[in-house]
């Protein structure tokens, strides 16, 4: 079998889909999390060597700041934005940090005004956005997204006034920020949380010339409507970005992830500016862990350590036989490996296996059936976890299938 017997089925994007990590920006203010400055340029090295194109970074404390000198002296192949509130203040911070691009992030919901401006109106809100982002945009000359906070609870009428503000401002993207995760992917869902639908409001409606997703994962949804919007845009958009965070870190229930998205556009929507970056998936995800001191779910899809572990007989029998059976692509393509570990649910054919793998031979049937029932004995009293490489050649020596000094 090959990749292509299973992926790259759906036809080709009418638009191009770009990955904008927040990473270390939306990402690290999970809490708990830290990371510093050496080790966000080594995890922005990373998200280059995967294909992200574009990163962006807080620059409000000195750790954070000399963490966006390291990156830009890199030179990397991605670009790099520093992420600003509606103040000027926050804009002389990123220009004075070297930012060629800033985000400015501000809500869109009368929900968010009521709790954070209660003494404004609506156009005292509209105005002071336009005069941030024509001073980021034409004053200081940078590249300038605007993202729509609560998104997905705002009132449409008002929002297409933002966004036309912010566009005759000189801003160039919008994101839509689904921030407490209630979007629907659903092509008939309607404004204002309807992903399909705000995307194709905001290029009809609107004079905006970019637009961008940003899904939060507060129902599980979060991959959905990050794709949802990246589809609805093809045929509408010229490009579409998807602001995700690796292993989908960030506030509350966190984020999209970057590999999810990633993996997806490559496999099923052949998106081929992937292809020969794969590789190196797991690789950032253990450095992100190690780095921020986040633990990696062993069953986390793609980059886990478990997404392509086998113990059950069923599973092992047939991986044996052939990896496509419970595989749905090599673990080599996001630089995994296959683990077959043994353990209460194995069989004899992963047991036979393994004795074959570290013995050099294939055992008996009568030598199968001891290790079998030395096995059986030991998850008899209570154990659980699988067992490591070496109880197992315990056991082998033991039942002195393995010389004592074997493995050693």
């Amino acid at each position: 079998m090959e990749l292509q017997d299973f992926f790259f089925k759906l036809p080709n994007l009418k638009t191009e889909p770009i990955i904008d990590d927040t990473t270390l920006r939306d990402g690290i203010q999970m809490p708990g999390l830290a990371t510093g400055p050496k080790e966000a340029a080594k995890i922005a090295q990373f998200l280059a060597e995967v294909g992200v194109e574009r990163i962006e970074l807080f620059h409000y404390q000195e750790p954070d700041k000399k963490a966006a000198r390291l990156i830009q002296d890199l030179n990397l192949n991605l670009r790099v934005a520093g992420w600003c509130r509606a103040l000027k203040e926050d804009i002389d911070s990123a220009v004075a940090c070297g930012f060629k691009e800033v985000g400015i992030s501000h809500p869109v919901s009368d929900l968010h005004f009521k709790a954070k401006w209660p003494e404004k109106t609506r156009e005292q809100i509209l105005a002071n956005m336009i005069d941030v982002v024509e001073y980021s945009a034409k004053t200081c000359g940078l590249k300038t997204f605007v993202h729509g906070e609560d998104s997905t609870r705002a009132d449409w009428n008002f929002e297409k006034q933002f966004i036309n503000g912010a566009a005759d401002a000189g801003a160039e993207c919008y994101r839509i920020c689904d921030t407490v995760g209630i979007g629907l992917s659903d092509i008939d869902a309607p404004l204002p949380n309807g992903i399909p639908a705000k995307v194709l409001a905001v290029k009809k409606e609107t004079k905006m010339g970019c637009i961008e997703i940003h899904a939060h994962d507060d129902f599980g949804n979060a991959v959905e409507n990050t794709m949802a919007a990246i589809k609805a845009s093809s045929g509408v958009w010229d490009k579409v970005y998807a602001s995700t965070t690796y292993l989908g870190i960030g506030e509350r229930a966190g984020n999209a992830e970057t590999e999810k998205v990633l993996l997806n556009l490559y496999l099923h929507h052949g998106v081929k500016k992937f292809e020969g970056k794969t590789q190196r998936l797991k690789a950032t995800a253990d450095y992100i862990g190690k780095a921020t001191g986040y633990i990696v779910p062993p069953n986390k899809a793609i980059v886990g350590d478990y997404g392509f572990a086998h113990e059950s007989g069923i599973h092992t029998h047939g991986v044996l036989n052939d990896p496509w059976t419970y595989e749905p692509y090599p673990p080599e393509l996001v630089g995994n490996e296959r683990r077959l570990t043994v353990g209460k649910q194995s069989g004899k054919g992963i047991i036979k296996h393994k004795i074959t793998e570290l013995a050099g031979n294939e055992p008996d049937d009568q030598t199968v059936a001891k290790v079998v029932d030395r096995i059986k004995e030991i998850y008899a009293n209570g154990r659980r976890a699988s067992l490591k490489e070496e109880e197992f050649k315990k056991i082998l020596r033991i039942l002195k299938i393995l010389p004592e000094n074997n493995g050693h």
